[in-house]
């Protein structure tokens, strides 16, 4: 039983090697850049447009309001990164119900990546929004003496968001093969359900979390 998509290799040389990890994070962008490309070439305004345009809208008008109610009033402005951050996690959890498919959010490498991201785009977003010096100054606040409190929250919050996820997914690939070798006709389908609905939760639960950060270092609090 394997308990990351890192241990099952497809090629290797020397250092180099293409293990399911990569593979499947490279297939994921691939579908996601070529349906974005085929949905958006023949956008319309006019009242009747298509079925994919339709559900594109839905999504994107979806995730734009979730970005609203977190507290940024420009949700534009953070539209491209949280919602491609929300569609890269809900796909590769969605993708779960292929067969052969090894999901890489099942890879810490993977959940730590998207961490990183969340953890340099804070920074970024809060320079943008309130200026260089005073994003630096919230780290003073309330007093002085809180500095170093500070920057190990940044710290540990962006290990939570890698652990947090890598742990949920990873667990649940486990059990389901745990069942799958104890009833291998009910169980399977039942947690292959369960898992769906565990995935889109946790790409809804890390996108958010990524949001309340952003919006905290634009406001100038420390969350």
């Amino acid at each position: 039983m394997r308990i990351s998509p890192d241990e099952l290799v497809y090629w290797q040389h020397g250092f180099f090697k293409l293990n399911a990890t990569i593979a499947m994070t490279w297939l994921l962008m691939l579908f996601l850049s070529l349906g974005s490309w085929l949905i958006t070439r023949r956008l319309s305004r006019e009242m009747r447009i298509s079925h994919w345009q339709s559900v594109l809208e839905i999504i994107v008008l979806g995730i734009k309001a979730q970005i609203e109610e977190v507290g940024l009033k420009q949700a534009e402005r953070y539209l491209p990164f949280l919602g491609t951050l929300f569609l890269l996690l809900a796909t590769a959890n969605l993708f779960t119900i292929f067969p052969l498919y090894e999901p890489p959010t099942g890879s810490l490498s993977t959940t730590a990546a998207f961490a990183v991201c969340v953890f340099v785009a804070v920074p970024l977003y809060g320079i943008k929004e309130r200026g260089l010096w005073r994003y630096l100054k919230s780290y003073l606040e309330p007093v002085f003496i809180m500095l170093p409190f500070n920057i190990i929250s940044e710290l540990s919050r962006t290990l939570a968001l890698a652990i947090r996820l890598f742990g949920n997914m990873m667990s649940g690939a486990m059990i389901l093969a745990i069942l799958l070798a104890i009833a291998p006709v009910i169980f399977p389908i039942l947690m292959s359900a369960l898992g769906l609905l565990t995935g889109m939760v946790q790409a809804y639960i890390f996108s958010i979390l990524a949001t309340v950060y952003i919006a905290a270092a634009a406001r100038g609090e420390v969350a």
